[in-house]
């Protein structure tokens, strides 16, 4: 029998990492080893202008006008019917659908231990999804998912062999929704805001997967002097009962992963629901993984039941421990100073998105600042492989609520979930240049909700270093900030105040050196106890910044700029950025291509540093 044209197996395609086939692989970090079908492609579509096709049981029947490529944008699809309302100005409510066979030798029937499971690998910001007429609900118990940048997942009680799949995605300019820096009621587009990218932005896929099993998530945490690894597994189950978890762990390897380096097995007794916990192995002689030596293990967790039945999962993971200590960065217990460039990714895709993260390696760069966007969760794969540390940024609200808070939060809570693998996610930020905290300075709601959650980063996710509100605007609280960073945008295209600038930065002088003040809240007295990132700064050839547009001269302002920086007691800086988009003409990379503007190693602190092959092992 001919297989579905959009059937694969998961455990496969992650293994090569330059053929191409990432275009085509899954957009999550922890793989089944299991097979999938792809629902990719033509769709039905059609726009619900009065938002009435509930009510009118479109979801039952209807007839679609219109057809659209899934994934893709609800602009692009709008835009490809000439519609008007490409450019929607409030609210969009659009409907997909198709319908698809199950091939029998793609997904076995009969396998009375597994359930069909139906993914989103990101879509929203309101989805709501029916099959053959009858509404679902997430697993985690969702009749309308919220949010629009991370996977959810269904799971089904049972296909036909000709199935009807509805999705209504519902989107607005609501300024309390995280949106991060696409236009809002707030934030007009133009500038620095950008056209909505809204909708069907990611794969959708079916896949079986055992009624009892680990979920595709798992948090990492090292401890690199023990040489211990946490790891913390969430059991979804269906059948309560006594079950064991085993996890193996492989050294990944140019030629094999070889022998097991760690073996371990962990008894549990589970009821029916989904819960998280946290198991540990100890790695004896283990390799850290760093910029300049990305080493990677391979974890494969199996949860076995009484009567042998296993799931599986797997991920690739590395021992880091990342830390502020004083004003200074430590990476695995050895000084680092971040060589950082700013990175909005906007609507690219992976294919270039990939592009775009080795030119940024090219540069010199150490550290890539993902700026307050959901991103295809394979960029933390790939950065993990050719080793560059991620700074990742909740995609911010556009005023301060209560309502945007709780979005926020929920935001957080989600992307938290599925990022906490990676060795090269070092960094958060919670908000950025108030954006969403615009009461800051004056609301003490705010800036306790701020508080409440560094402090539980701190607790939950150790391995992460916690911004507060970069830029400026940071808490203090009886004087001690609420951020493990003392974050500056800084920027100016004159050389002389550029240095006068710094000298104010690293003299502590909080009041009069950025766009506003450094600090908020109670007093607080630098004295070199936390580390100093400019973490803005350059964006010559933007109008709006400043600069020479030309190449060679921004090559050598750059360069004059960066000395400056290297010159003082500051820790680590971004520069401003690494590909135009939209207005902002500043970048240093071609957004198709990912040449390089400009020479290699420019960014880097040690211009003789040359980036590692990130094919050559």
């Amino acid at each position: 029998m001919q297989k579905h044209i959009n059937y694969g197996s998961s455990k496969s395609r992650e293994a090569s990492f330059d053929t191409g086939v990432f275009r085509e692989d899954l957009p999550r970090s922890v793989l089944r080893p299991n097979e999938y079908i792809l629902l990719d492609g033509e769709w039905k579509f059609a726009v619900d202008a009065y938002d009435r096709g509930i009510n009118e049981n479109w979801y039952v029947r209807h007839d679609f006008s219109y057809t659209a490529n899934w994934p893709g944008s609800v602009e692009q699809h709008l835009a490809a019917t000439q519609q008007e309302g490409s450019s929607w100005k409030d609210k969009i409510v659009v409907w997909y659908e198709r319908t698809f066979e199950l091939p029998l030798d793609a997904l076995p029937p009969g396998q009375e231990n597994t359930i069909l499971q139906l993914t989103f690998g990101a879509c929203g910001y309101e989805t709501q999804v029916w099959l053959n007429g009858h509404s679902l609900t997430t697993i985690e118990g969702e009749l309308k998912h919220m949010g629009e940048y991370t996977s959810f997942s269904y799971e089904l009680e049972a296909l036909r062999p000709v199935n009807r799949l509805t999705v209504r995605i519902a989107s607005s300019m609501d300024a309390d929704i995280p949106r991060g820096k696409q236009e809002s009621h707030i934030y007009k587009r133009g500038g620095i805001w950008y056209q909505t990218y809204t909708g069907a932005v990611r794969s959708i896929w079916l896949e079986r997967v055992e009624r009892n099993r680990l979920r595709s998530r798992v948090g990492v945490v090292s401890i690199i002097e023990d040489n211990l690894v946490r790891f913390t597994l969430t059991t979804r189950i269906h059948d309560p009962g006594s079950y064991k978890i085993k996890l193996t762990v492989f050294q990944v390897s140019a030629d094999t992963d070889g022998n097991p380096v760690a073996e371990d097995e962990f008894k549990l007794m589970l009821d029916a629901g989904q819960k998280s916990q946290r198991l540990v192995v100890d790695l004896p002689n283990a390799l850290l993984w760093s910029a300049n030596a990305p080493n990677l293990y391979r974890l494969v967790a199996q949860l076995i039941d009484e009567n042998g039945t296993a799931s599986e999962i797997e991920t690739k993971f590395g021992l880091r421990k990342f830390e502020a200590r004083g004003s200074h960065l430590y990476l695995n217990n050895q000084p680092i100073y971040l060589d950082g460039i700013l990175y909005q990714p906007g609507n690219s895709t992976y294919c270039q998105i990939k592009k775009h993260l080795l030119a940024m390696k090219e540069l010199g760069c150490n550290l890539v600042r993902i700026h307050i966007a959901g991103i295809d969760p394979r960029i933390y794969k790939l950065a993990d492989k050719i080793g560059i540390l991620l700074w990742v940024e909740v995609p911010s609200p556009h005023r301060s609520t209560r309502n945007s808070r709780k979005n926020h939060r929920a935001e957080l809570m989600r992307m938290l979930t599925l990022i906490g693998t990676h060795p090269s996610v070092v960094i958060w930020s919670l908000y950025n240049e108030d954006w969403g905290a615009q009461d800051i300075a004056n609301n003490s709601e705010t800036r306790q909700y701020i508080t409440d959650m560094y402090h539980y980063m701190q607790l939950a996710y150790p391995q992460f270093l916690v911004v507060d509100n970069d830029g400026w605007h940071h808490i203090s609280f009886e004087g001690r900030l609420k951020t493990d960073l003392l974050t500056a945008h800084l920027y100016t295209p004159d050389l002389d105040r550029w240095k006068g600038m710094l000298d104010e930065l690293t003299a502590g002088k909080l009041e009069s050196v950025a766009a506003f003040p450094l600090v908020v809240g109670d007093p607080f007295f630098y004295r070199r106890q936390v580390p100093l990132i400019v973490s803005e700064w350059g964006g010559f050839g933007f109008k709006d910044y400043g600069g020479p547009a030309e190449e060679s001269a921004r090559v050598s302002q750059i360069e004059l700029f960066k000395a400056e920086l290297r010159k003082r007691s500051i820790s680590g800086d971004v520069y401003t950025q690494a590909t135009d988009i939209e207005e902002e003409r500043n970048g240093l990379i071609d957004r198709e291509t990912g040449a390089l503007h400009i020479k290699p190693g420019l960014l880097a602190s040690d211009q003789n540093q040359r980036p590692v092959d990130p094919d050559g092992g």
